[in-house]
């Protein structure tokens, strides 16, 4: 069930938010319309797996009850131990047990060995931002930062909380513990200010992301020696503008929907294409993973207090996590090792050079940077990642294109850049915001946002499905 289908937008979420506001009075009331709310949402998509979560959390309840009620240091350890091994163990069965088959049948094969059999394994949806959540709630209670819940249910809706259920932001336990502790009442101004959240994302999603996934697919589904240079440097702008609107658009809906229901979770974006260096990127990209494996990867490997070669093996094994975290494949893991190698170059020499530098060339260099990585991350194998950045960088490939790159591609290509490069200018000129909080230039925004909502969703319902792009992660 995704959040700008027909059945979301006009029958699960209407009833829910009916329920909501009639019967949840009372906290405890609040809790179970949420709890059963969001299981119904989860098991609509995820019937199978459903179960393996309920009994994985029952499993973590009980864990960190003991961690949270023990006095002895290293039974604690150990149950912390078992209780992330446990749930790393259910992301490595559904996600890297193919990929990891499929590279040991590539060495028999090569020493003329019979190979294995290849299991059929269906990815589930959102299992990794689940199982991320899920340690994250027995490392705070470990570290003293969180106390267990107060009941399974209270758990239950934190694992199972529908708005990130699928696709983030990770939240980390203890930066929402607090809310799940008062299931806080909705107040008109939250609903109108999450509603205007949702209604952006959808935008995003459907009227820029969506229109510009054709042109990704079209390029990258295209044999290189076919391409042009130019389809090349154009498919690789689509992606970076898709990714970048999909992403961010399915975080605004998220953020809208928890705070139509009186939650507030915290940003996941923050206008990551005004970078001006890959240190810069990381802070605004993906927010929530940054800081996720910053607190519970990176400081338990000893962060900067390990000496200079230390830190940056840490920083680049954790970007190198980060690359296997968003897919099982090779390019992926090329794609987080690259990462990691420009942020070992940041932290010796690359953030000093590029913050003596005009801010806009440090920008640019950043943002070609950032689509290099792209390419791997879009790519459908390292091999094919390479062939294009060959042909990017190959002028005189083929004069004559197998595809034809349409005029609204280009149009809406231009529309995105266009955001993203005016997001630097109210980055260098905050001032400039002041102009917008007019009563009357605030109506014509909102206007303008309803009559793209409405728009956004009969593209929705016409068009064909294209789930967002972390769906798979």
């Amino acid at each position: 069930m995704l959040f700008y289908e027909p059945l979301f937008l006009f029958l699960f979420f209407p009833i829910l938010l009916i329920i909501y506001f009639l019967i949840g009075r009372t906290r405890s009331a609040r809790k179970w319309i949420l709890l059963l709310g969001s299981f119904v949402f989860y098991a609509w998509s995820e019937p199978i797996f459903v179960w393996i979560v309920l009994a994985s959390s029952l499993a973590d309840q009980r864990i960190g009850l003991f961690i949270g009620g023990s006095k002895k240091a290293r039974a604690r350890k150990y149950a912390l131990a078992w209780g992330v091994v446990l749930n790393i163990g259910i992301l490595c069965y559904y996600k890297y047990t193919i990929f990891l088959i499929a590279n040991v049948d590539w060495l028999l094969h090569a020493l003329a060995q019979p190979q294995l059999a290849l299991p059929a394994i269906a990815l589930p949806i959102g299992v990794s931002f689940v199982v991320f959540e899920k340690i994250t709630y027995l490392v705070d209670i470990y570290r003293g930062l969180s106390k267990p819940a107060r009941d399974f249910s209270q758990y239950l809706t934190y694992v199972f909380f529908f708005p990130k259920l699928l696709a983030g932001p990770i939240i980390k336990y203890h930066d929402i513990a607090g809310q799940f502790e008062q299931f806080p009442e909705s107040h008109m101004d939250d609903f109108f200010i999450g509603a205007s959240r949702f209604m952006l994302g959808l935008v995003k999603k459907t009227l820029i992301a969506d229109t510009l996934s054709t042109g990704a697919d079209l390029v990258f589904a295209q044999d290189p020696a076919h391409l042009t240079s130019s389809d090349a440097w154009w498919g690789l702008l689509f992606f970076s503008l898709q990714i970048y609107f999909d992403f961010s658009g399915y975080s605004d809906m998220a953020i809208g929907i928890a705070r139509m229901l009186g939650f507030r979770l915290l940003e996941n974006f923050n206008m990551p294409y005004i970078a001006t260096s890959m240190t810069d990127f990381w802070r605004r990209w993906h927010i929530s993973l940054t800081s996720w494996i910053r607190e519970y990867l990176y400081f338990p490997l000893g962060g900067n207090r390990v000496g200079a070669a230390r830190t940056c093996f840490n920083l680049w094994i954790c970007f190198l996590a980060s690359g296997i975290w968003h897919g099982a494949a090779w390019n992926f893991v090329v794609w987080g090792a690259y990462n990691g190698v420009f942020l070992i170059l940041d932290r010796l020499f690359l953030f000093r050079l590029l913050e003596h530098v005009p801010v806009w060339l440090a920008n640019l260099f950043t943002i070609l940077v950032v689509m290099v990585g792209w390419v791997f991350f879009r790519s459908t194998s390292a091999s094919q990642a390479l062939q294009i950045l060959e042909l990017m960088l190959n002028l005189a490939s083929a004069p004559i294109s197998s595809i034809a790159i349409t005029a609204d591609l280009k149009v809406v290509a231009a529309i995105g850049s266009a955001i993203c490069v005016t997001q630097r200018v109210f980055a260098h000129k905050p001032d400039i915001l002041q102009w917008f909080e007019g009563g009357r230039l605030q109506f014509a925004v909102q206007s303008a946002l309803a009559l793209l909502f409405v728009i956004g969703i009969s593209k929705s319902i016409v068009a064909s499905f294209k789930p967002f792009l972390y769906f798979r992660f």
